[in-house]
């Protein structure tokens, strides 16, 4: 594959000591495979454990990883927000810093890249519990209704985007996960992007806890939905 000019990953984190490293070391290697210039942003989005600082550890020894820091935590699309705003390359690809996707997958993202100004993954044989592969599969298929987005899994953390959709939709919002996603397909549909997706192996978390949103939260997430519809219909 012929390299990339330039590119931009950010990880988002939130208490991530015990995966945080491995992903960034392993990351490393493909962004010298398949860009020319690149850089990796950590954002630690209000870590209480040690996230923050194995982040500035990385930092200092590699000259191209910078850090964001949230204090206090923000939640998972502001983490992005900060992510996408800050990323100074043509292209942006954000995953978690979990584990669970492997980011040598990105060559297959960067393959749509060449008639798609978005790409995004989904998930191949989810490993999540079943409650969150439901609530996955109702919150996409209303995101597709809504939206006229047309994706199989609206929610997946792997993504590239052009940074030409980034600086020409108006400002992303959310601050939450699950509607950080919906809002930038939905805007970047809207302003006559073309979205691409291609499917992601997705793998078990080994190490530390996955947050999940209370029904609360959810309750709350599908009237946000609702409002982004009457925004951008």
């Amino acid at each position: 594959m012929e390299k990339l000019n330039e590119l931009s990953l950010f990880l988002p984190a939130y208490n991530e000591e015990a995966n945080l490293e491995k992903t960034v070391r392993k990351a490393i290697p493909v962004l010298r495979k398949v860009a020319k210039r690149y850089e990796l942003i950590i954002v630690n989005d209000g870590s209480k454990d040690r996230t923050g600082e194995i982040a500035e550890k990385l930092a200092q020894k590699y000259p191209f990883i910078r850090v964001i820091t949230h204090s206090p935590n923000q939640g998972y699309g502001a983490a992005l927000r900060s992510g996408f705003y800050n990323s100074k390359y043509e292209w942006i690809v954000t995953i978690d810093s979990d584990g669970q996707f492997d980011f040598s997958e990105v060559e297959k993202l960067l393959e749509k890249s060449k008639k798609a100004d978005v790409v995004i993954g989904y998930r191949i044989n989810r490993q999540d519990p079943l409650i969150r592969k439901i609530f996955g599969w109702g919150w996409t298929l209303l995101a597709n209704l809504l939206l006229g987005i047309k994706v199989r899994d609206v929610d997946c953390a792997f993504k590239l985007v052009n940074k030409k959709v980034i600086e020409k939709i108006p400002k992303l919002q959310s601050t939450r996960g699950g509607m950080i996603s919906p809002e930038l397909l939905g805007r970047a549909k809207k302003a006559g992007f073309k979205i691409a997706e291609i499917g992601v192996h997705h793998y078990p978390r080994k190490e530390g806890k996955q947050t999940g949103a209370n029904l609360k939260v959810i309750f709350k997430s599908f009237v946000d939905l609702g409002k982004l519809w009457w925004q951008i219909k």
